[in-house]
């Protein structure tokens, strides 16, 4: 999402940072989405994280008067990547918690830098992939059919809730995957967390349209885990992380950008079976093993050289600071 102004080069260290907090934090998001979605329903638990979350960085950017109103051309965008990359992406996760353990969620959006990958391919001036990237592409989508073998049996027996959530998720994953592509070919005047801001809050409208249309606004229990799930999703998950996510758009290729999705399962899995007890049949961590082999594959590919002047440019900016 770059902005249209002449600023300074960014500095490396609040590149690593944003890094750290985007590996770190966003893993820990699936398991304050469990507890949400124990107490509270899933477009209930998106709406309040996002509108507040969107409410709060507005008034922050309105507070140190920052660029912060876009014009019609970049509010369309901010709507389209709203939707797409927290109404579409994030919440699709948020419900398909209730009938997923965390850790399989957080493998199945490691996806995304495969999606990436493919997406890329057919865009003009897009991040070509050699022999290697194909590899890691092919691995990884085995490695799904072995993540998703003990859901898709219970699907034949009758039980299609896992299999249902699993699709759910990928395509939520392709969604937030197709707006992070938009958003890092799209200039804005406003600043990064401006634009951020609007983004929560969209994504906030939409699933308020979504709580409306389905009537998914009964058996809410505001308690304690309700409130705790919410806010560290608001203060961790959406404010700090996704403003760090979005500076790294700003600044860093989309492929490396996405290896985010390797760190993260790990630590949802390392949290689930800590926290939540959650177990794993041996299918399952033969699938887990292939996708994490399949994204470093895919992010450490060098790329084509039609391409190579584009993701040379992205990661120099990250390194002339």
């Amino acid at each position: 999402m770059p902005v249209n102004s002449a600023t300074s080069a960014p500095n490396r260290t609040k590149i690593l940072l944003c890094f750290a907090c985007v590996y770190l934090f966003w893993g820990s998001t699936y398991l304050a989405m469990r507890y949400g979605v124990e107490v509270l329903p899933p477009f209930v638990l998106g709406s309040v994280r996002f509108l507040m979350a969107g409410v709060l960085m507005l008034v922050a950017s309105a507070v140190v008067k920052g660029k912060m109103w876009p014009n019609r051309q970049e509010l369309v965008r901010l709507v389209v990547i709203g939707v797409l990359m927290l109404g579409c992406g994030n919440t699709s996760v948020i419900w398909a918690e209730q009938y997923l353990p965390t850790g399989l969620a957080a493998l199945l959006v490691a996806v995304v830098p495969l999606y990436a990958a493919l997406i890329e391919i057919v865009l003009p001036r897009g991040e070509g992939l050699r022999v290697k990237g194909w590899v890691g592409v092919c691995i990884g989508f085995v490695g799904l059919v072995f993540l998703l073998w003990p859901g898709l049996r219970e699907g034949l027996r009758g039980d299609s809730r896992q299999i249902v959530a699993a699709g759910v998720t990928l395509g939520g994953a392709m969604c937030w995957t197709s707006a992070s592509v938009i958003s890092r070919r799209s200039t804005f005047r406003i600043s990064g967390f401006a634009a951020a801001g609007w983004e929560m809050l969209f994504g906030g409208v939409f699933n308020v349209l979504m709580l409306v249309a389905t009537k998914g606004y009964h058996g809410a229990q505001w308690g304690l885990q309700a409130w705790a799930s919410t806010l560290y999703l608001v203060a961790f998950g959406s404010i700090l992380t996704y403003s760090a996510y979005v500076y790294l758009l700003d600044h860093v290729a989309v492929s490396k950008v996405a290896t985010y999705a390797y760190v993260n399962p790990v630590i949802a899995v390392v949290l689930g079976v800590i926290l939540l007890h959650e177990r794993f049949v041996a299918v399952e961590y033969v699938g887990m093993a292939a996708i994490l082999v399949a994204v470093f594959l895919v992010t450490s590919s060098k790329m084509k050289s039609g391409a190579a002047s584009v993701v040379n440019d992205d990661i120099a900016a990250g390194q002339e600071a």
